[in-house]
Parts: C-alpha cells; sequence; structure tokens
C-alpha cells in the first residue's frame, strides 16, 4: 500500500489570507472512509472553512501507523479519519487502538440523539456515552498460555479510572447535564470494575450538583432499549462503552447519524468547552481526533462502497464539532445547521435513511 509521503500532502484549499486557516490531518481510512472524507472536503471547501487537510494513507491492514501520520497529528493537534477496518484474529493489532494509545487519547465521546424529522421507535434521546479509552480489554495483553488455551488481560487503574470520571462530571458540569450513570459490571469483576466504581464514586462527590448514578452493564443495555429516555451522561470502561455507544446510536437514529471522536472526548478549554450540540471524538490532554461515532460494522461495507450510497451525515457532523474545537463556531453552526435541515426536509436521504439517495447529491442539497 503506498504511503503518501509529506511532500504529497494534498491541501483542500486555500483560504484567503487573514482567516488564520488551521491544518488538519485527515486519514480517509478503509471502506466507506474514503467517500465520507471526501463528502466532508467537499462540503468544506464549499463554505470556504478556514481549514486545510493533510490527507495521509493509513489502511487496517499496516502493521502499525506510519511515524510521519503520528508526527503530523502531534503538530497540528487535530485530526479527521474514516474508519480503519481491523482484520479479525490472526494477530494484527488494531490502529485504531495504537492511534488511541500512542496519543493518549483516552477520551471517547459519542453523543446519540434524535434528528429532527428522522422517525425512530423512541422519543426524547439525548445520550452521551463517555469511554475510558486506553486500557481495559483493549490493552492489547493477549498471550497463548499453552496450545489451545489463551489468556487476555484486563487492565484497570485509578489514575486512568479517575481521569475519565473527571471528565464525564466536567462535561456534564459545563453542558448543564442533570446526570452521570456508571456502567460496570462489579457484581462479577469485584476488582477491577469494583476499582473504576470506587473511582467514580470519589469523582461524585466533588460535583454535588450532578446527580449520579451506577447501572449492571446487562441491565444497562436492557434499559437503554427500552427506556432510553433516562439515560444522560454515561460513563464507563472501554469495552463496555463501545457495546453501549453502537447500541444507543441504533436506537436514536442509527451508526451513520451519529457524530464521535477519540481524543473523541474533544477536550476544548473552558468556556469553549460548553457544547450546545450533538458531537463525539476521542480527546486526549493534547490532541482530538474526530470520527464517526459508532461505526458497527460499516467500515467494510463492500455493497455501499460500490454502490457510493454511505451515509455522510455522522462525519459531517463531527466536523462541526472539530470546527468548533478550533475555535470557529459560526462555520460548525453552519454547517450543523445545514445537515439538520436537510435531514429534517426529508427529500435527500441516503439509503439507510429510507431513501436511496446518492450521498453527493444529498450533501449538495445543503
Amino acid at each position: 500500500m503506498k504511503q503518501i509521503c509529506p511532500e504529497e500532502i494534498r491541501h483542500v484549499h486555500a483560504p484567503p489570507r487573514g482567516w488564520g486557516s488551521r491544518p488538519v490531518t485527515l486519514i480517509p481510512g478503509d471502506g466507506i472512509g474514503p467517500l465520507v472524507t471526501g463528502a466532508v472536503e467537499q462540503v468544506m471547501d464549499a463554505m470556504h472553512a478556514p481549514v486545510y487537510f493533510e490527507r495521509y494513507e493509513v489502511h487496517g491492514d499496516m502493521k502499525k501507523v506510519p511515524e510521519e501520520v503520528l508526527d503530523s497529528i502531534r503538530k497540528n493537534k487535530v485530526c479527521l479519519k474514516g474508519g480503519l477496518a481491523t482484520p479479525m484474529g490472526g494477530g494484527v493489532s488494531s490502529l485504531n487502538v495504537q492511534l488511541r494509545k500512542e496519543l493518549d487519547l483516552y477520551a471517547s465521546l459519542v453523543n446519540c440523539f434524535n434528528l429532527p424529522g428522522l422517525p425512530t421507535r423512541h422519543q426524547n434521546v439525548d445520550i452521551v456515552v463517555i469511554r475510558e479509552n486506553t486500557e481495559g480489554e483493549y490493552s492489547g495483553l493477549e498471550h497463548e498460555v499453552v496450545p489451545g488455551v489463551v489468556e487476555s488481560l484486563k487492565v484497570i487503574t485509578k489514575f486512568c479510572s479517575e481521569r475519565i470520571a473527571k471528565y464525564a462530571f466536567e462535561y456534564a458540569y459545563l453542558n448543564n447535564r442533570k446526570k452521570v450513570t456508571a456502567v460496570h459490571k462489579a457484581n462479577i469483576m469485584k476488582l477491577a470494575d469494583g476499582l473504576f466504581l470506587e473511582s467514580c464514586r470519589e469523582v461524585a462527590t466533588k460535583y454535588p450538583g450532578i446527580k449520579y448514578s451506577e447501572i449492571i452493564v446487562d441491565n444497562c443495555c436492557m434499559q437503554l432499549v427500552s427506556k432510553p429516555e433516562q439515560f444522560d451522561v454515561m460513563v464507563t470502561p472501554n469495552l463496555y462503552g463501545n457495546l453501549v455507544a453502537n447500541t444507543a446510536a441504533g436506537i436514536a437514529g442509527g451508526t451513520g447519524v451519529m457524530p464521535g471522536g477519540a481524543g473523541v472526548s474533544v477536550f476544548v478549554p473552558t468556556p469553549i468547552f460548553a457544547l450546545d450540540s450533538p458531537a463525539a471524538g476521542n480527546v486526549g490532554a493534547d490532541h482530538a481526533v474526530f470520527e464517526q461515532g459508532a461505526s458497527a460494522g460499516n467500515v467494510g461495507h463492500q455493497k455501499l462502497v460500490e454502490q457510493k450510497k454511505a451515509n455522510p451525515v455522522a462525519l459531517l457532523l463531527s466536523s462541526a464539532m472539530m470546527l468548533r474545537h478550533l475555535q470557529f463556531p459560526s462555520f460548525a453552526d453552519r454547517l450543523e445547521t445545514a445537515v439538520k435541515r436537510v435531514i429534517s426536509e426529508g427529500k435527500y436521504r441516503t439509503k439507510d435513511l429510507g431513501e436511496t439517495v446518492a450521498p453527493k447529491r444529498s450533501l449538495m442539497q445543503s
């Protein structure tokens, strides 16, 4: 697979002088990734957003994320990426997990919400799933003890548990959220999930104005599909957050419309951090990576790729969050308003939203 060198970086457009244009690392990724990132590039160009992209080809079958890509993200502080497919089995590590570890993207944030004009089984859904992104079952500590016996270690630390709990409560406080729910399995994993709960409880005492509750992960999934409106902000260890976010996304309208990020817990200094719109991403102390909030297998959906019917809404909304993170709120508002208007009018929708309009035609209406 050819790796694009720094001198081959493609700038989407050159904003007028004085606009304070910002470089953003772009990873189109695999499967539908190039389709939806391509849609974002067109929209950014059309609205003259003050950003330009440094594009790098990264694919899930690579052994590791190229160092020049990591250097670009470290330099730019912000990345927009399509999905990276991870081969099943075979000992090939996930590049998504590599990115999170290399850049310490400790928080993943996915906002699952009802979009006006998009019919769903449940109404009044507005759930923020905040997931610890660097340890737990995703630590990658697996080995074969003896032939036929494999051991996989789940690592939970007080430092990471407190850090994600503080992030969740601070997010709730700054965004006028009323409740934080910790998702766990401490009834079985008494030490590991017990430490996670202990950390959440300690942090909760410092935010008396925010209601704190706890729920076992299996009951959580049942409650999500029956009464999702009861949840507000949810804070979870790594694996549970992946399951909960995808479930919540399906309830609220589908994975094609839910934005997200790593470093997708997009960290923006106060007061810029206060959000009044749906968002998701992966965030660390120094970097933010914006992407589709919940993939649920869409990354490698070959039929969508061949028919060019991938839904760009999730990544467009994630891009709006990126613009807000870069302190371009007026551009973020314009993009969000345009996307919501197109969906609300219902004239142009991709197949997963009930129609068969190609994404290019749909986004051009905005």
